[in-house]
C-alpha cells in the first residue's frame, strides 16, 4: 500500500464525507437498551443503524455487500462484507449504540448537539464508537482504491455494547457460517495513551455490576424520634461495602477479585509510563487540591488496567438535597461497578459479591444484591511477529513514533467472546479514546486528525496480514 496515497485520500473522505455523518449521528439519542428500555418504541436505534447502512451501501468498494441483521426481541447488528484473496477473514468490530446524557456537558453544547472545535467533534458516541464504521469502511476503500490485496473482510457493529453486548451472542451464533475463518480481529472501540501515534490495547477489565439495597423499614420515619433505635440503612450499606473495599486506599479486599499479573504486561506498563509520563495523570480533570490515589505512573495504569477497583455508580432511596426532610430513610439503594482483572472470570465474580454482600446482614436488614451484569476481560494472545511488525512498520510511517502497547480499564466484551470462539487468531484491539476524550462522560469528544490517522494505520495492517504465513 502507497501510504501517501491512502493518507490522502482517507483524509479527503473524513473530510468531505464521514465528518458530516457523524455530526448527523450525534445528534441521535441512540442510548443503549439498558439506558432506554424503550429503545424499539423510541426508534433511534434503528435511525442510527439505518444512518450508517445508508452510507456504507453507497461505498464504491467492489463486491461489497450490506445487511442489516435482526433476531427476534434482539436489538439489529449491521454485517458488511468485502471479497478478498484467501479463505481467511479479517473481522471489524464497532457499535452504534451510546452511553446516556451525563451532566456537566459545556454550556454551549449538550450529548445531542455536535460541535467541532480545535480539529475535535463533541458529542456522544463520536468517538465511542459511532466513527468505527466509518473509519473500517474508508481504510478497505483506500486498499481498494490501490489494487491491494487483502483477505475477506467482515464487519460487524452492534448495537448492545454499552449495555453489557448481551444480544451478541445469539448473533455469533447465527452468523457463525457466514463469519468463517476468523484469523485476525480489529477492534475500534478502545483507547490510545496520547494522540502522536497508534496504541494496541493488551487487555481489558473485566465487569461485575449490581445493585445493592439494605432497607430497615417499611415507610420512612421522623429522624428525631427514629435516630439511635432504627439503625440507618446508608451506615449499613457502607459497613457491607467495607467487606468489599478498604475505604482508607480503596484497595480491595478479598483475594477473589485479584490476579497475578503477568510479567509482560508489567513491563508494558513500565514502557508506557515512560512515553505518557504525567499525562496518566493529567488525562483526569481533577477538581482543585484532589490527588490520584498513587503518584507512581507505572503504577497507576496497572491500577486501572490489572487490579479490580470499585465505582458507586448511581444511588436510590436519597433524596436531593433541596427535598431533604428530617427523615429517617427506609431504605438505600447503590449501584456498584466493580471492575475486573482480565484474568477473573466476570459471572464468578458477581456470584462472590452476592454471597459477600448478603450474609450476615448487621442488624438483620433486608439486604439484597441484585447483580446486573458480569462481563469477563480479556488478554490479548502473544502477538505474531507479522502483527508486531505490521503495527510498527504503521506507526512509524504514518505518526513518525513506534507502536506502543497498554491494557485499558474499560470493558468489552465482545473481545472476550471472540477470544474464546476464535482462540488461534491474531487482535488489533485499538481506538481514539485519548486524553481527556471523556467516553461515558461530559464533553466527549473525537480527535479528527487522529482518527484519520488510525484509519490509515489499520489499512495497512489488513495489506500486511494478505502477506502473512
Amino acid at each position: 500500500m502507497q501510504i501517501p496515497a491512502a493518507t490522502e485520500r482517507i483524509a479527503r473522505q473524513w473530510d468531505d464525507d464521514i465528518v458530516p455523518r457523524l455530526v448527523d449521528y450525534i445528534r441521535i439519542p441512540a442510548k443503549s437498551p439498558h439506558f432506554d428500555p424503550d429503545w424499539e418504541t423510541h426508534g433511534h436505534i434503528e435511525r442510527v443503524i439505518r444512518l450508517a447502512e445508508k452510507w456504507a451501501r453507497a461505498q464504491s468498494i467492489p463486491g461489497l455487500t450490506v445487511e442489516i441483521v435482526r433476531l427476534p426481541g434482539r436489538t439489529p447488528v449491521l454485517l458488511f462484507e468485502v471479497p478478498g484473496d484467501d479463505d481467511r477473514t479479517v473481522l471489524l468490530y464497532g457499535h452504534l449504540d451510546k452511553q446516556p446524557e451525563m451532566v456537566g456537558w459545556r454550556d454551549d453544547g449538550g450529548p445531542w448537539t455536535p460541535i467541532i472545535e480545535n480539529g475535535r467533534l463533541f458529542g456522544r458516541g463520536g468517538a465511542d464508537d459511532g466513527y468505527a464504521i466509518f473509519s473500517a469502511l474508508s481504510a478497505l476503500g483506500a486498499l481498494s482504491a490501490q489494487g491491494v490485496r487483502h483477505a475477506r473482510c467482515v464487519g460487524l457493529i452492534e448495537t448492545c455494547e454499552e449495555s453489557g453486548s448481551y444480544d451478541l451472542p445469539a448473533y455469533l451464533d447465527a452468523l457463525q457460517p457466514r463469519l468463517g475463518n476468523v484469523d485476525l480481529v480489529i477492534g475500534l472501540d478502545s483507547g490510545c495513551g496520547d494522540y502522536e501515534r497508534l496504541w494496541m490495547t493488551t487487555s481489558l477489565r473485566g465487569l461485575a455490576s449490581g445493585t445493592l439495597t439494605v432497607e430497615v423499614l417499611t415507610e420512612g420515619v421522623h429522624s428525631g424520634d427514629a435516630s439511635g433505635v432504627v439503625p440507618s440503612s446508608f451506615r449499613i450499606a457502607r459497613k457491607l461495602l467495607d467487606r468489599l473495599e478498604d475505604a482508607g486506599n480503596g484497595w480491595i479486599l478479598p483475594s477473589a477479585f485479584h490476579v497475578h499479573i503477568p510479567p509482560e504486561r508489567v513491563a508494558q506498563a513500565g514502557a508506557a509510563a515512560s512515553i505518557l509520563g504525567d499525562i496518566v495523570f493529567r488525562k483526569y480533570p481533577f477538581s482543585a487540591g484532589t490527588l490520584p490515589m498513587i503518584d507512581d505512573a507505572a503504577e497507576a495504569l496497572l491500577n486501572r488496567t490489572w487490579r479490580p477497583a470499585l465505582s458507586i455508580i448511581g444511588a436510590d432511596g436519597l433524596p436531593a438535597i433541596a427535598n431533604a426532610g428530617n427523615v429517617l430513610r427506609p431504605k438505600t439503594a447503590l449501584e456498584l461497578s466493580l471492575r475486573l482483572p482480565p484474568l477473573v472470570d466476570g459471572h464468578t465474580a458477581t456470584v462472590t459479591m452476592k454471597s459477600l454482600l448478603e450474609s450476615d446482614p448487621p442488624h438483620g436488614a433486608k439486604v439484597t444484591f441484585e447483580a446486573a451484569q458480569g462481563a469477563t476481560g480479556w488478554n490479548a494472545p502473544a502477538t505474531r511477529p507479522w502483527l508486531g511488525m505490521a503495527l510498527d512498520d504503521a506507526s512509524r510511517a504514518v505518526y513518525g513514533k513506534p507502536v506502543a502497547a497498554m491494557g485499558e480499564g474499560g470493558t468489552i466484551p465482545f473481545m472476550a467472546m471472540l477470544g474464546e470462539r476464535f482462540p488461534q487468531a491474531q487482535f488489533l484491539i485499538t481506538g481514539v479514546l485519548g486524553p481527556k476524550s471523556n467516553a461515558h462522560g461530559p464533553n466527549e469528544f473525537l480527535d479528527i486528525a487522529y482518527a484519520k490517522r488510525l484509519t490509515v494505520c489499520v489499512a495497512h495492517v489488513v495489506a500486511a496480514h494478505a502477506r502473512a504465513d
